[in-house]
Formats: C-alpha cells, structure tokens, sequence
C-alpha cells in the first residue's frame, strides 16, 4: 500500500519550512508557483461540476480563468488554438490571444482496447460535435477538436454509457496507462498485463490521492517480447520477462521521458508478478506525489528526481518507505527480433484466429472513418479494437477466411494493411493546427512526405521512422526516431523566415534506444523537406553495410553525408 499523501497541513515528519525543490515529503510547500497554487486551491477533478451545473450553461466567457488553462485539463480539455496565428507568435501572445472559444477533448483508452461499440460511439461523437476530428494518438488515445464548452455534458454521458472518459487525460495527473495492443491474444506473448491495467485504473484515476502531482505522469505496460509501449520514455513501465527461477513477470523501469530535456528511463533490476504489479505502481506514484520536484515547472517531471538519486537510492525508497519489503533481483528484457512494433499485417493469434493492423496517415482519421471501421470489423465477425503507441488501429478475432474481404475494406478506406514504410513509419504531432505551443504545420506536411517518398524512392523497404513534431516538446518523440524533425522557423535560401526543422538523426527504441544525433546547422524548410530526406535516405541506401540499420549507418555517417 502507497504512502499517505502529503500535503501542508499533514507532513508525514518535523522538518524545516524552506524552499528547496517543493518536495512534500522534505517539507518544501512554499513558495508556490502559480500551477502549484490553483491546484492547492481547488482539486482539478472538482472542476467538473462547475463544467456542468456552470459553464456548459453559461458558455465560454464564464470559465474561471484558473479552470480554463488549468483544471479543465484534468477532464481532458485543453483550448485550442484561435485559427490564422502564425508560428512566429507562439511564443510572443499571451494565452489568452492563443486561446480559442473552442476545445481539444481527449478520450483515454487505456490499453488501447476498445470495442465496436465504443468506436462506433466515439465516431458519432466527433461527426456531431467535433466537426468530424477524430486523432489517434501515440499514446492510444483520440483526440477531438472543436468542442464547445456547452457539448461536453452530453459528450461525456455518451462516453461513459459506453465505459469511456476523459477522466485524468490531461493535467498533473496519471495519464491513460500503455498497453501492449495484443495483450492476451499474442502467440508470442511472455505475459498478460491486462489484470494489472484495470487494477491500476481502478485504484488511481479519479482518485484524489493521485489527482494533484508535480506533472504528468505516463505509464507503459507490456508483456510483448516487441517492446511495444515505448517504455523507456515513461515515467513508469512494466516490461515482460521471464525470472530463470520464478517465471514470468514484468522488469520495473522509471524516470524516462522526452521534451527538451530527454532521459531514457533507468532499470531498477527489480522483477515483478503480475499481482504485485498495481502496489509497486502505486508505490512509484506516490514517491513522485511526495518527492517530485514541484518548485519549477521545467524539473516537474519524475525523470530529474531519478537523475538526481539514481536507481539503487530510488529502489531502495520505494522498498523502504512505501511497500515495506523487498522486491526480488530480475533480468533484462531481451532485445525484441523484429524491427517494427506496430503490429500491422496480419497475425495469427494464440487462440487460432487472426488481428489485422493498419495505417492510417501519421494518425489522422474522422469520425466517419471510425464508424465505418467499426461496421467493418463486425461485419468480419470482430467486436473488439486497438489501438497502438505508433498511430495505428488493429482488429482482433478474424477468421482466416474473412481476412481477405476485411483487408479490402480497410485498403478502400485508405487504410492499408500492407502500407510502404514511409506509410507505416511516419508519424506526427496535432501541430499548429490546432495546437497553442505549435510552431509549425504537421500532419498535412507528413502526410505529403509520405506521398513524395513513395513516388520518389519506390524500392526502399527497410524499415524506417520519421517523426514530425510541431515545436521542441517531442509528443511526437523526435528524439527516438530514425529521422526527428523539431518544428522551429528558419531562414530560406532568400533570408526569409519560413516553417522548417531542425533534424535529429538516428534515434531508437527497443534495438540499442538512443537519441538522434544532430549535425550542427542542420535544418531544412518545409519546402525543402522531401528533398532532403528523399537525399539523406538515398545516402543510406548507397553506403549502408549487409544488414545495417539506418540508426546505426546516421551515428558514424559523416555530416557532408546527413547534410
């Protein structure tokens, strides 16, 4: 069982009323800053009565500003950004220039796991009061634009009759916990960590022990051998091995994530079984609650306070001082055989059936596309769907004589199941679209990339990652991509100021993860984006050696042949 949680008027010990980092459980509560005052003041999941007794009645000028830009995201709504602000403005207008009357509203599907009824809910949803958004995302949520304060009363009795929320999808708070998508259905699976999913949700999300932390906190769980939860950019993640002496169970890894300041998450050598799963969780959780560094925003994250211990003294407190025993010494997890993690194509499943992975363009769909897909699915005697951390959606249960018409059907929704690598590894972020941080335009600009590369380059078919973020904060993981491209102005061959990006090359996850290298100086327009991955690709090609992957050819590459 976790710690109590510690807030000013219950400090578990006597210590001195100093500054500090803002760590709880040292006594540092003052000053606070202003996220740390209006989340002391109120608790961000109280903001949802006034949401619907208040403003869904009294309409967009009636939001506290303190719920607006922040409580509000603890029910998953951010504000998106007012249409025809450039790039340059980002960083110059105050929020409330920013700011548009309309909402992002983001739908946590824990594990990926949904059903054709909920996706068919969530289609109708976003035709009827989304102007027909619907985004998957890499962290196997979707993503709704345009909502008016005065739907989402409704928007949320239609989700949750159908066991969805936005509960917690924002905000300094547990965010929806990764899942392995193929989770108890995998021929090669090591372990089911579904149990420990829905125990975790069920103790924690909405529970307001957990509801006020320094930051977000992400969570990956999967007993797939593919390593397909990018679990070494969460704050925590439980990975599938299996114990020479006790069997199979989940290696504990924390402290990863991305931003400006990446850190890949360390091991704890810790083994552990499935049913101890949520209470180290738990543990871990609370340690950031009590320890994470709350004084500045910018050292928020659990991955500085595990840079700053380093794993033995981080083990050590959480065996100590929150679950009161030790945990037992484990193994690594093994490197994953495949390149790809996405699971698209079609797999037989352990049961003897089969799911069918597809691609979407870097994540962009519609609500009338999810409904289809929906009908699709049960049309092929499916009634179960996932999502996955790569932008994509699988269909589970298919016999092996519905295979074919399924893929058809998805193929002529341009949703293809035996996509290109371009098709199927690039990703990217909402952009400045809709997004108030954004600096430039992404999914449009990745989704013509792909087109321009499959004309281009027909015969490439290694595999290979291009991420796409709209400004430095890697939601799109620049960082751990074959090819990374940070969203940023700069200056064409005219001198004027354009959209463009600054190119990380060679990052990774799962085979030797690593982050990209950048060549000094090394950016490109957005116009001139095909032509150089399109150049740096073909360099590739030319000098590779048998067998090599483009991480490792881009990390001893000389810059003339990145540039």
């Amino acid at each position: 069982m976790a710690a109590t949680p510690q807030n000013p008027a219950t400090p578990r010990r006597k210590v001195s009323r100093h500054r500090g980092e803002g760590q709880w459980a040292v006594g540092h509560f003052t000053p606070l800053n202003g996220n740390e005052q209006f989340k002391k003041d109120d608790d961000g999941l109280n903001v949802r009565t006034r949401i619907e007794t208040i403003y869904s009645k009294r309409g967009f000028d009636s939001i506290d500003p303190n719920d607006l830009r922040g409580r509000m995201r603890w029910w998953g709504l951010y504000t998106q950004r007012k249409p025809g602000i450039d790039g340059g403005k980002t960083a110059i207008l105050e929020p409330e220039e920013l700011d548009d009357t309309y909402f992002m509203l983001r739908v946590r599907i824990d594990g990926g796991r949904l059903t054709t009824r909920q996706l068919r809910t969530v289609g109708e949803i976003s035709q009827e009061f989304a102007r027909g958004t619907a985004d998957i995302t890499d962290r196997q949520n979707v993503q709704y634009h345009w909502i008016r304060i005065e739907d989402v009363p409704e928007i949320w009795n239609r989700l949750e009759a159908v066991g969805l929320s936005t509960t917690e999808a924002c905000g300094d708070t547990p965010r929806v916990i990764l899942g392995s998508p193929v989770a108890g259905i995998a021929e090669d699976e090591i372990i089911d960590g579904t149990p420990a999913v829905d125990e975790i949700h069920r103790r924690v999300i909405g529970n307001p022990a957990f509801s006020n932390l320094p930051r977000k906190f992400k969570t990956a769980i999967s007993g797939s051998p593919l390593l397909d939860v990018a679990h070494e950019i969460n704050d925590v993640a439980f990975v599938g091995v299996v114990h020479p002496e006790h069997g199979p169970g989940f290696d504990l890894w924390v402290g990863g994530g991305l931003s400006t300041n990446p850190k890949i998450g360390q091991r704890l050598g810790a083994w552990v079984p499935l049913d101890e799963v949520p209470d180290v969780y738990e543990g871990v959780i609370s340690i950031f609650r009590d320890y994470g560094y709350r004084r500045l925003r910018t050292r928020a994250r659990l991955k500085f306070l595990v840079a700053d211990w380093g794993a033995e003294k981080f083990r050590e407190v959480l065996e100590e001082e929150y679950l009161r025993r030790k945990l037992i010494d484990g193994p690594a997890p093994a490197q994953p055989l495949e390149r790809w993690r996405d699971h698209v194509g079609v797999h037989r499943q352990k049961d003897g059936r089969f799911y069918v992975g597809f691609a979407p363009r870097v994540g962009r769909v519609d609500g009338a596309t999810l409904t289809k897909i929906a009908e699709l699915a049960e049309a092929h005697g499916s009634g179960r769907l996932r999502t996955t951390v790569e932008q994509k959606m699988i269909v589970l249960d298919v016999e092996e004589n519905r295979i074919d018409s399924l893929v058809e059907g998805l193929e002529a929704l341009d949703l293809t199941v035996h996509p290109t690598p371009f098709r199927r590894g690039t990703m990217a972020c909402t952009g400045i679209e809709y997004c108030k941080l954004a600096i430039v335009e992404t999914k449009a600009r990745g989704s013509a990339l792909i087109d321009e590369l499959e004309r281009r380059i027909p015969d490439f078919d290694e595999p290979i990652t291009i991420n796409i973020n709209g400004c430095p904060n890697a939601c799109a993981r620049i960082q751990v991509a074959d090819i990374g491209l940070k969203g940023q102005l700069v200056l064409n061959d005219k001198g004027e100021q354009v959209e463009g990006f600054q190119v990380h090359l060679g990052g990774a996850l799962g085979l030797e993860a690593g982050f990209g290298r950048k060549v000094r100086g090394l950016k490109v327009t957005s116009e001139e984006l095909a032509d150089y991955v399109e150049r740096v690709l073909k360099r590739f090609q030319a000098e590779r050696e048998e067998g090599e992957r483009f991480a490792t050819w881009a990390a001893r590459a000389s810059e003339e042949a990145l540039s």
